[in-house]
């Protein structure tokens, strides 16, 4: 029998904005002596090295958004619609921090037309069976990706702080199901994908019909029992709200797949050092050692 591994899969479009934002808000970019800015690229190491240490995966993934574009823009033109372009200093770190996972050996994984939370869920599928998988991001979207064998690790405010969902404890935090979080984002929406879901609804409202009647279909079906207010909001809402669901759910039939031998883990020294000089990252290469003693 294979033996079982813990694979981490990291949500890298997370940790690259979490980096970049951390430092970008007091103007300091970590512009290195060539010019480029690399307050992104810092930061995610920090906590990509951070949970190596916590959680010692012995396989290693890094997906990536492919462009802003995806699939979900031609259901709804307005997906994230609200986002203005990239900050400029952080676009030159988009490749670079992909050049910095492998001189770590970790694949990269993306593809045009769908988002980093799509290649997730489809690698999580396809090692679910036989492994256990860890998401490490700081979306709570990816929650609903949650079940035996698939954990999530949200990154919390601080160095290290994780709040980590699992398919046994994740009801009694989070008072729904995993798949419920889907149903729940169709009814309010989501002011930071922008989609409205059905106006008038918030998470208070959506929580409460989830509850009762556990999915949207539920509540459809038992229209006549909610209240005139909620019922006419649905009603005028009826194709936003299956859209709104629509573009929550993450797609997880992605056509990538990543043989598990290419992202085991083991650290080449010399290899991180010597892109961490390049980088001008000095502090951060007692942090790989200690990475690399703590048996990550």
């Amino acid at each position: 029998m294979e033996k079982k591994h813990s694979i981490l899969l990291v949500d890298g479009m997370a940790l690259l904005f979490r980096g970049y934002y951390a430092t970008s808000f007091t103007g300091n970019f970590m512009i290195n002596s060539k010019g480029t800015p690399t307050n992104g690229i810092f930061g995610f190491m920090r906590y990509f090295l951070n949970a190596l240490e916590t959680f010692q995966p012995s396989h290693v993934i890094c997906c990536w958004d492919m462009g802003s574009q995806t699939f979900r823009n031609e259901k709804y033109p307005d997906y994230k619609a609200n986002r203005g372009e990239p900050p400029v200093e952080l676009i030159p770190q988009f490749d670079l921090v992909k050049e910095v996972m492998e001189s770590f050996d970790v694949p990269n994984v993306g593809l045009k037309g769908y988002e980093a939370d799509d290649c997730i869920g489809t690698l999580a599928n396809q090692y679910k069976e036989d492994h256990e998988v860890l998401i490490l991001t700081g979306d709570q979207d990816i929650l609903q990706l949650v079940q035996p064998q698939v954990s999530v690790a949200i990154m919390k405010k601080g160095q290290g702080n994780y709040a980590v969902y699992k398919a046994d404890n994740f009801e009694e935090e989070k008072g729904i199901t995993p798949a419920q979080v889907v149903d729940m984002k169709g009814l309010m929406g989501d002011s930071a994908d922008n989609y409205p879901g059905v106006k008038g609804i918030g998470e208070k409202t959506a929580l409460k019909l989830i509850k009762q009647y556990n999915t949207i279909d539920g509540i459809l079906e038992n229209m006549d029992e909610l209240s005139k207010g909620i019922k006419k909001k649905i009603e005028e809402n009826l194709d936003m709200l299956h859209l709104s669901r629509d573009l929550a759910k993450i797609h997880c039939e992605v056509p990538v797949s990543c043989e598990l031998e290419q992202a085991a883990w083991s650290l080449n020294h010399s290899k991180v050092s010597e892109k961490f000089e390049e980088l001008e990252f000095k502090n951060l290469i007692n942090q790989v050692k200690k990475v690399a003693k703590s048996g990550a």
